[in-house]
């Protein structure tokens, strides 16, 4: 897998990184990217073989996204899947490389617990891992153990990526010592935990509140706090990768001509308020750009063809990358960016640096801010 396959001739100042399930955990958090929900019994199999879903990684759904009668037919397809990956594997029709992080989102404690005793090795080694929604202090161990269990007896190593959206979280009485005590269990487990995961849609629903299509999930105050904290506890010391909430929002791209936007400058656009693609989209990429000047890597979407407007966002600028390699390759002090129009201080930016040139190394580097939109829509650098 590598980001931004759709647009093979765009001309990157550094290209993005290939990556497959088995590139070690420290890189691989910042790889989901945009990351697509799915019913846990819809066929998708053909689509990833042939190279027609446009996402690096995907989630197959038994909570939310289907019945609960269709648990059995979920975990049957989800198993069957896998089996069919490994089958085109063997035959040499395609290579791990192909197929995206795909991770299951289990029903609950029970069912996970049930079903990592049903699935084989060979299965396991197709997936990269689990999804733990209403992930809270009291059900969190008995999930990580079960998780634990299943890596000894099958000899792999499947990640847990824990999703927080309970009233735990979101009311602001229990908030605090909930972050603590999720923070104190998830510490013995980090190097198996892949993403921290937060539940914009689950937190909102509980206040009887819904961001519009012009507005972001950083508009509604009581959810705000909510992801303020949980970066607060979880984003310290670069610790875990922290993805950002879903775009509740369908209407996807289509072939607009945008060239007047990338010449009066498509990041001040989008500052400004102004139009850039159409209004779902217009939202979604100010949400991202929230999402990432806040610290979160990555985001939860509904349609594959969000996929290559977040995944361009978090694409690094040459200028910042230029000041994150300055500040690792300096030994201390300040001193002025390459560009001259910023100091960095070697010892407070250090973080951010180290951050940034993850994001570089698997988003890639472009020249700037237009770039970004040149690239999602397919068009060269000149």
């Amino acid at each position: 897998m590598r980001h931004h396959m759709y647009n093979p001739g765009f001309q990157f100042v550094k290209a993005p990184m290939e990556f497959n399930k088995n590139t070690e955990r420290d890189t691989l958090q910042y790889c989901l990217g945009a990351t697509l929900y799915m019913p846990g019994t819809k066929d998708i199999r053909a689509k990833v073989v042939n190279h027609e879903l446009p996402v690096t990684s995907f989630v197959m759904c038994c909570e939310d996204a289907i019945k609960e009668e269709d648990l059995p037919a979920a975990e049957q397809n989800i198993l069957d899947t896998m089996d069919y990956f490994a089958d085109q594997i063997e035959a040499g029709k395609i290579t791990q490389d192909d197929i995206p992080l795909i991770f299951m989102r289990v029903r609950n404690p029970e069912q996970f617990k049930s079903f990592a005793q049903r699935i084989t090795k060979r299965q396991a080694n197709i997936l990269t891992g689990f999804n733990f929604p209403k992930f809270n202090s009291k059900n969190a161990l008995g999930v990580l153990r079960t998780l634990v269990e299943t890596n000894a007896r099958l000899g792999v190593t499947l990640y847990g990526m824990p999703i927080l959206e309970g009233e735990e979280i979101a009311f602001r009485e229990s908030r605090n010592q909930e972050l603590l005590l999720l923070r104190n269990i998830l510490e013995p487990y980090k190097e198996l935990i892949l993403n921290i995961r937060v539940g914009g849609t689950d937190m909102s629903s509980l206040f009887g509140v819904r961001r519009g299509i012009n507005s972001t999930v950083f508009d509604i105050m009581t959810v705000r706090d909510a992801l303020s904290d949980i970066l607060n506890a979880f984003n310290r010391f670069n610790d875990y990768c922290v993805s950002a909430a879903v775009w509740e929002y369908f209407r996807a791209y289509k072939d607009d001509d945008i060239d007047d936007v990338i010449k009066r400058n498509f990041h001040n656009a989008l500052i400004k308020g102004q139009d850039i693609v159409n209004p779902a989209i217009d939202g979604l990429l100010k949400e991202v750009m929230l999402d990432r000047a806040n610290g979160f890597v990555g985001k939860t979407i509904i349609h594959p063809t969000h996929a290559k407007f977040v995944n361009a966002m978090f694409t690094v600028v040459e200028e910042e990358y230029n000041d994150a390699i300055q500040i690792l390759n300096t030994s201390g002090g300040v001193i002025k960016s390459e560009g001259g129009g910023k100091m960095n201080e070697i010892g407070p930016h250090h973080r951010w640096a180290e951050k940034i040139v993850r994001r570089a190394n698997v988003y890639g580097v472009v020249k700037n801010e237009d770039s970004v939109l040149k690239l999602v829509l397919g068009k060269s650098e000149e």
